[in-house]
């Protein structure tokens, strides 16, 4: 990290195609031989502080870490640490007890890379636009980040989407990606939907999106992609389907449609016979998918799982 300006050393979003396939061939170098650098890092610190829960994000990049050979120390901070206060200028006589100038400062000085994880509100539109909780670790810690998971994004999830990607494309020239919604029982983040978008679109894929009327996601992470309100005809040809539930953003936050014909089932692959399906995980089966996908030959949800910790260790190994 020498003496580049820790400002532009971040990991919070996508930036290009060509550092887009840099890093998934980094991540493919590691999945071949973990620790071939496991010198690298020695003497480093990762602090993968979390304000919500994880299970795939804290413990892959735990692992990615080890195999560079940088320690990594998890802070649950909604559970473990003083309760943080986010506005400039404010009277702390109530409820939080740090502010975040101060945590974030101290945790600049401790640790080499920190790795945050700060989910959107759901009511505030215009502060989840703008990472606010995310943005604030950014501006006062002074080191690089990495982001677990903002309001925004899930940029390490895309990473690990499209290294599965590259190694189920053998003969496929530009696969034709399917972005889902399904159905949930919960008002659901954009995050995932947003960057598996934002990152399909700038690998430069095919990438059609289907959803129920009135889930519309922001066109800052969509242009360029086909929208198509028919899900039988988004999927038909498909090369890849990537299932995940949002909620509304245009009417922010809000359940509009719990549909449950929108559940992936093998009868939907009728025009797709080679279609393989996606998904983040955790997923509520048979709701937003079926159990006959998730335990069928089409599934590669446990292989992207298990790209988390080479994506995060090719993030990681970029910024050291």
């Amino acid at each position: 990290m020498d003496s580049v300006s820790p400002s532009i050393l971040q990991f919070t979003q996508f930036e290009s195609q060509a550092l887009g396939q840099q890093l998934i061939d980094k991540a493919l170098y590691y999945k071949a031989d973990p620790r071939i650098d496991i010198q690298k890092g020695m003497g480093k610190r990762i602090g993968c502080i979390f304000l919500n829960p994880s299970l795939r994000t804290r413990v892959s990049t735990q692992i990615a870490a080890s195999n560079l050979g940088v320690e990594p120390i998890v802070l649950n901070m909604d559970k473990e640490g003083w309760a943080l206060e986010m506005r400039e200028g404010a009277i702390m006589n109530k409820g939080t007890v740090e502010h975040i100038k101060d945590a974030a400062g101290v945790l600049g000085t401790y640790f080499d890379i920190l790795a945050i994880r700060a989910f959107p509100s759901l009511t505030n539109k215009e502060e989840d636009m703008n990472d606010f909780v995310f943005s604030q670790f950014v501006k006062y810690s002074g080191i690089p980040v990495i982001s677990l998971e903002s309001a925004t994004r899930h940029p390490l999830q895309s990473l690990a989407d499209q290294i599965t990607i590259r190694e189920h494309s053998s003969g496929i020239k530009k696969p034709k990606i399917v972005l889902t919604w399904g159905p949930h029982i919960k008002a659901i983040p954009h995050a995932v939907a947003n960057s598996f978008a934002e990152w399909s679109l700038g690998m430069g894929h095919d990438l059609t999106i289907t959803h129920p009327a009135g889930y519309e996601l922001s066109e800052k992470f969509t242009k360029g992609a086909t929208i198509e309100y028919n899900q039988k005809k988004a999927l038909q040809d498909a090369d890849f389907v990537y299932v995940k539930n949002w909620s509304g953003f245009n009417d922010y936050g809000k359940i509009i449609s719990t549909d449950p014909s929108w559940m992936l089932t093998e009868k939907h692959f009728v025009n797709a016979p080679n279609a393989k399906v996606m998904h983040c995980l955790p997923v509520r089966r048979n709701l937003e998918l079926s159990d006959e996908i998730l335990d069928g030959p089409r599934s590669l949800v446990q292989k992207q799982a298990e790209n988390r910790i080479y994506a995060a260790q090719s993030v990681i190994s970029h910024l050291i």
